[in-house]
């Protein structure tokens, strides 16, 4: 089975972090992310990978010369503009061709889905597609679908106003289709899956959606990045090994719930707490990182303060003794998209 993997977005809301690198290679627990979204695929039949890409395409490209990722062999595509959600799936079936059932799969989604399950009820149903459903207390931020007891899906409702939302099941973007769906795509143009594909096919009743209590994470804004990171070593995924990192922690250094990249320095008296540092930095006698993300080569001076979900660049410098609260540097409307 193939399974196409959307990798294209700019991720905008994860800047700075996604300045010079796609999201989906940036590092969680050391391993780029695409690499835990991928290694979950081997298991359930997935004999193929096609990622799709937008964003700085060349950053997949040299990360795996060889063509394989996690274990699995993996084809590229690059779209020539982005083509929405169901424009990607019709352009990668144009590069490539699905002739078979095959999954998506948003590339910004961490979860311990069984996809096996998954395309078990699929084929099962009979569907066109089927969709992977995961509970939530807000749904108001997401594709809301409701569902009669068979599973078919009777709506389609993205993002719905707070308090109004039908269900708490939201579309987890986990998908498995049928060839039939690529071909009422239209070609060569922007689509939105969630807009136009699937609301078509609520309408001839093709659409289905399985609910499931796995974990899932999408990882789009620094607070869940953080999330992502912090999940694996505080063991809310299960079966999970992180290997460990050669680095220089100074012994009056204090480091609680956090990720720490390989080649960093914490010196004495310093304190990391919540936060995911990055590979080459250095951080300073006495200082303080809460809630935050440091990129790769940060040096954060002797006594700074770095709080409240602060993002800070790549091979940026912080002076001793700054206060940074709930900032990101550089500040993404400083530079260009």
């Amino acid at each position: 089975m193939k399974a196409l993997v959307l990798v294209g977005g700019f991720g905008t809301r994860l800047r700075p972090l996604t300045l010079t690198a796609p999201k989906q290679m940036l590092p969680i627990c050391g391993r780029p992310m695409i690499e835990w979204v991928v290694e979950r695929l081997g298991p359930f039949g997935v004999d193929e990978v096609v990622l799709s890409l937008g964003y700085r395409p060349d950053s997949f490209v040299s990360a795996y010369p060889d063509g394989h990722c996690a274990g699995l062999p993996i084809r590229y595509v690059t779209e020539p503009e982005p083509m929405g959600t169901a424009g990607a799936v019709r352009f990668a079936a144009d590069e490539i061709g699905f002739d078979d059932t095959f999954l998506v799969l948003n590339g910004d989604v961490l979860t311990d889905l069984d996809v096996g399950e998954l395309v078990r009820f699929h084929r099962k149903a009979g569907a066109a597609a089927t969709i992977a459903l995961h509970r939530v207390e807000d749904p108001s931020a997401f594709g809301v679908v409701p569902t009669d007891e068979s599973g078919r899906v009777t709506a389609f409702v993205e993002k719905p106003p707070a308090g109004e939302a039908p269900t708490d099941l939201i579309n987890a973007g986990t998908y498995v289709l049928e060839p039939e769906v690529v071909q009422s795509i239209p070609p060569g143009r922007q689509v939105s899956i969630e807009r136009e594909t699937f609301p078509s096919l609520v309408e001839h009743g093709r659409l289905y959606a399985m609910a499931s209590d796995a974990y899932w994470l999408d990882t789009g804004t620094p607070e869940l990045f953080i999330r992502a990171n912090l999940d694996i070593i505080s063991g809310a995924r299960e079966g999970i090994e992180v290997e460990a990192v050669e680095g220089t922690v100074h012994e009056g250094a204090d480091i609680r719930d956090s990720v720490i990249g390989a080649g960093t320095t914490v010196a004495d008296g310093s304190h990391i707490e919540g936060s995911v540092v990055f590979s080459g930095v250095s951080v300073g006698e006495g200082a303080i990182v809460r809630d935050s993300i440091l990129m790769h080569g940060v040096r954060v001076g002797a006594g700074a303060r770095i709080t409240a979900s602060s993002v800070i660049g790549e091979n940026e410098s912080i002076p001793a003794g700054s206060v940074i609260e709930g900032r990101r540097i550089p500040s993404p409307d400083e530079v260009a998209p």
